[in-house]
């Protein structure tokens, strides 16, 4: 029994290693073992198995690590045909080439949304959304869709979480939900980013879930309020076209 509880560990550790690197195209030694909490003999110990594996690659110039091929691997036999990522990318595209900016959908993951998919807008001047980021749950108008739509009790835990940001007034944002909830999308203006917009619609599922929130973003001198609520009509549709597609 006890060895088995050491080969469990050994898998938790080596799994949390690999989750590092959600938010770090690659990191060092010293780095890993500050993130997961281990001492740096037992990391590099496991970063060697796992690189003899082909789950990261070590650079010998920068002694740092990033993931490797079979990380690639794997996800090349993820369903497809269930995947919102993949599934939804043709719609987005057709957002994009209709309203020039670019388009991003997002899920729920703990106290993040996480960025799964990404359309670049075609102008010289856009947003670059990068696909894998990881957000605060707080600000940003797909962080509000995503909370907004949550369950009351889902709500409750996000807003009482000792991370949860003291700065934000609790009654306030409550309202701000009730208003996403009735209207059906929410906007923000440089809440995140400095000069960056944003309008989020929800995405149900075929059984009326909402799973995902689609969000359109450019610079604020394109994307004024009045721009915002013109694009909400054509954005609703669209998502509620995409959620058709979502089992």
């Amino acid at each position: 029994m006890e060895d088995r509880k050491l080969t469990v560990r050994s898998v938790e550790r080596a799994l949390d290693i690999l989750l590092c690197f959600t938010r770090n195209d690659d990191l060092g030694l010293t780095e890993i073992a500050v993130q997961i909490g281990l001492h740096k003999s037992t990391v590099h110990r496991l970063l060697s198995t796992l690189e003899e594996r082909g789950f990261v690659i070590r650079d010998a110039a920068t002694e740092k690590y990033r993931l490797g091929m079979k990380i690639w691997e794997l996800s090349t036999h993820l369903s497809r045909s269930d995947d919102p990522a993949i599934l939804l990318l043709p719609a987005m595209e057709r957002v994009r080439d209709h309203l020039g900016e670019t388009v991003s959908l997002y899920l729920r993951e703990g106290k993040e949304r996480l960025r799964i998919q990404a359309v670049q807008s075609n102008q010289a001047i856009r947003r670059v959304a990068q696909v894998g980021a990881r957000l605060p749950l707080y600000v940003g108008a797909s962080s509000k869709v995503l909370v907004a739509f949550a369950s009351t009790e889902e709500q409750e835990a996000l807003l009482n979480d000792p991370e949860w940001p003291s700065w934000i007034d609790r009654v306030s944002y409550m309202e701000q939900l009730y208003e996403i909830r009735e209207c059906g999308y929410a906007m923000s203006f440089e809440e995140r980013e400095p000069g960056a917009a944003a309008i989020s619609v929800p995405i149900a599922n075929c059984h009326g879930v909402v799973t995902a929130a689609l969000s359109v973003s450019g610079p604020v001198n394109r994307l004024s309020i009045d721009t915002l609520y013109e694009y909400a009509p054509y954005l609703m549709e669209a998502a509620h076209d995409m959620g058709l597609m979502i089992q």
